[in-house]
Parts: C-alpha cells; structure tokens; sequence
C-alpha cells in the first residue's frame, strides 16, 4: 500500500544465471511491496541509486513490454528450451501483478515455445493461472515454489509485513496440487533466532505435507551488504536481544557451516517423519525462497543444509 509504480520497457527480459542450478530467468518486476525484512534482492536497488529499505517495497518497476520480448527471445533460432526460473528476485505475484498480468503472459509465452519453468512466490494470485500451469506442464513442465518462513501470525507479522497470511499461501499449495501441479514449499530463509527452533519447522513441513506439497526445501539465511544493513535496522527495532547472535553468527554474508548442516538435519527428519516424497534440497535464501533446479526441485548449493 502506498506503493509507486514506474512503467519501464526492457530490452530484454531472458537474464542468464551463473552459479546457480538453472541457466535462466525473468523477473517481470523490479522492487516489492512484499517487504520481507530478510529478502536478497533489496541490494538491487541500490544498483539504481535507491535504498535498499523503504525504495526496496516502495518503488516498483513494471516491465510492460516483458512478455513481447520474452516471446521475440523464445523465437530465436538458437534457443534450446532451457528451464527458465519466474521470480528469482522479487514476487512475480505481488498485487500489482493483479492490474498488468505480466506473470500471466510470460508463462503463456513459456507455454507456446514449450519451455520448461519453474515459479516462485509467497502470492495466492498463483491459483489464478491454473489454467496456464496446467498447459505449461503438459507442453514442457513446471513446478511450483511457495515461500514459507514459519505459521506463526505474530511473527509472519513482523517479518513478512506486505505478504498474504501464511495459511492462504498452503490453500494455494492445495489448490495447485489438486490441479495436478507439482507444488512445493520453500522453507526459507530460515532464520536465526526467529524461526529456527524445531517447533517452528515443524508446523510448515507438516502443514506443507498436509496441503499436498510434493517437496521442501530449505536454506538459511544471507545477509549481503545492502541486505545486512536493512536487517540490522529491523533487528534493532523488533528483536535488539538478538544483535550479539548476529553479530557471532555474521561476520560474513553466511552463518557458520556446522549451524546450516544441523539445521538441514532437523529439517530432513521432518520431512520424513511426514512422509514427503522428497528430501529438502537447499536454496539461496531470498524473499521467495530463491533458486529451484532444472528438474524443478530446490536447487543444491555446497554448504547451506548439506544434507
């Protein structure tokens, strides 16, 4: 709410991706008003001289000519129906998505060049597209991802300010799944102190098990500059008992190696205590839950919840 919307034109849309467990991705908008306190891509508008907290989920910018350039890419001679990551740096289901239906149109394009995709998202709005997910699958395949960090209201609150209730996101996850969509939820970021007792992780593996995700996957947070520096500000005006954690567990962009294996542990033994047909696989720990592979399952970085 309150939100700026700034029409832009790309020229292009297609980004391709090193390091990670996809070759390509489209980010129809820039910026959110989501405004999850722990989310990577807030340094991004830092690039275009904004601030990485109040710019970050109060100016976004519409990429209105995404979807003619994604289909004027996808018809390239050269191109080899890659999997293509939707939403790897801001939600392409945050409300406005609502007005400009761009999400809608890139899987549609994704569609008609039979295209493999993958989506990630905390919006509801994804049931809307059941109809394009379902064609997607049956041309090329699609899987997709909804972010959970924990099911508690008060902390949701706190953390996830601008995002819909956690309990709609699992509705969604059990509308997709009784679509025939391969749907999983994305335990991630977890986070120090907030959400990382066992209790907490529990109620998501056993309330994605329970709306029908087939996986999860988890990561622990990343504060990279930009990011650590809006975090620090939330941490000292919503947990300040929890400054000296970080700063123990911090002095880098990642937390010690030994805490994300032992986490990944306790989030394996989860995962098949409720009977989840798949085993977390880790994923970098952005506002959505970050990257998935081409298969379509959360993608496996070397340390983070090395299971």
């Amino acid at each position: 709410m309150g939100a700026r919307y700034v029409e832009t034109t790309a020229k292009a849309v297609l980004n391709q991706v090193r390091g990670m467990g996809f070759q390509w991705s489209v980010n129809p908008y820039r910026g959110c008003v989501h405004g999850c306190h722990y989310c990577f891509a807030r340094r991004y508008h830092t690039y275009l001289d904004m601030n990485a907290g109040e710019d970050f989920s109060g100016v976004i910018f519409v990429k209105v000519n995404a979807v003619t350039v994604l289909r004027r890419e996808l018809a390239r001679r050269g191109w080899r129906r890659e999997l293509v990551a939707v939403g790897t740096a801001t939600d392409p289901y945050q409300p406005i998505e609502g007005k400009y239906r761009l999400t809608r149109g890139v899987l549609e394009a994704l569609a008609e060049a039979k295209t493999p995709a993958s989506v990630v998202t905390k919006g509801p709005m994804v049931v809307r597209d059941r109809d394009v997910l379902g064609a997607l699958r049956d041309r090329a395949g699609v899987t997709v991802c909804v972010s959970l960090t924990t099911l508690d209201r008060e902390l949701w609150r706190r953390l996830e300010p601008g995002t819909s209730p956690p309990h709609q996101r699992l509705r969604a996850v059990a509308a997709l799944a009784a679509d025939g969509i391969r749907v999983g939820v994305l335990l991630a970021p977890i986070v120090p102190g907030l959400t990382t007792d066992r209790g907490n992780l529990e109620t998501v593996v056993r309330g994605a098990a329970e709306h029908g995700a087939t996986f999860v996957g988890a990561g622990v947070l990343h504060l990279e500059p930009g990011v650590r520096e809006h975090f620090d500000e939330f941490l000292r005006a919503e947990a300040p008992e929890l400054t000296p954690l970080y700063r123990r567990l911090y002095p880098g962009s990642r937390a010690p190696v030994g805490v994300e294996r032992s986490l990944g542990r306790v989030v394996a033994e989860l995962c098949a205590q409720y009977g989840l047909a798949e085993r977390p696989r880790t994923v970098p720990a952005r506002g959505d839950g970050g990257a998935v592979s081409p298969s379509g399952a959360p993608a496996t970085t070397q340390l983070s919840l090395s299971l």
